[in-house]
C-alpha cells in the first residue's frame, strides 16, 4: 500500500513539475514556443491559454482534494499536445530529439495513473450528480 501511495505522489509531482517548467517558455514567448504555436495556428492566444491551463492543472494535481481534476485537465492538454506532435509538428521539433513529445507522454501517463488511483472518488461524484446509488 505504501508503494502505491508513493507512486501516486510521484506521478502527481512529476506531472506538475514538467508542466510548470514549460511555463517559462510559454509565458516569455521563447522562440521554441512561438514556433510551435505558430505552426499549429494558435500563436499567441493558444500559447498563453495553454500555459494558463497547464498552471491550473499543476496546482489542482498537487492538491489532494482536486488531484483527479488536475489530472483530467492535464490529460486533456497532453492529448492535444501529442495530437499536434503526431499530425502537424512531428515528434522532433527544432532538433529537440523528441524531448517535448516525451514530456507530454510522461505527463499523460502520470495523469492516467492519478485518475485510476482516484477512480472510486470520481465514480462517487458521478453517482451523486446523477442520483444513482
Amino acid at each position: 500500500m505504501k508503494a502505491r501511495l508513493l507512486f501516486y505522489w510521484t506521478a502527481r509531482i512529476v506531472a506538475a513539475v514538467i508542466m510548470v517548467q514549460t511555463l517559462y517558455f510559454k509565458f516569455t514567448g521563447a522562440p521554441e514556443s512561438v514556433y510551435i504555436f505558430t505552426t499549429v495556428g494558435m500563436e499567441p492566444w493558444g500559447r498563453i491559454g495553454v500555459g494558463v491551463m497547464e498552471l491550473i492543472a499543476s496546482v489542482l494535481i498537487l492538491l489532494p482534494v482536486t488531484s483527479w481534476l488536475g489530472a483530467g485537465l492535464a490529460l486533456g492538454l497532453m492529448v492535444g499536445a501529442l495530437g499536434m506532435h503526431l499530425t502537424l509538428l512531428g515528434i522532433e521539433v527544432n532538433g529537440d530529439g523528441g524531448q517535448l513529445f516525451i514530456y507530454a507522454l510522461v505527463v499523460a501517463i502520470c495523469s492516467v495513473y492519478v485518475l485510476w488511483y482516484n477512480s472510486d472518488k470520481i465514480q462517487g461524484l458521478i453517482r451523486s450528480l446523477t442520483g444513482k446509488k
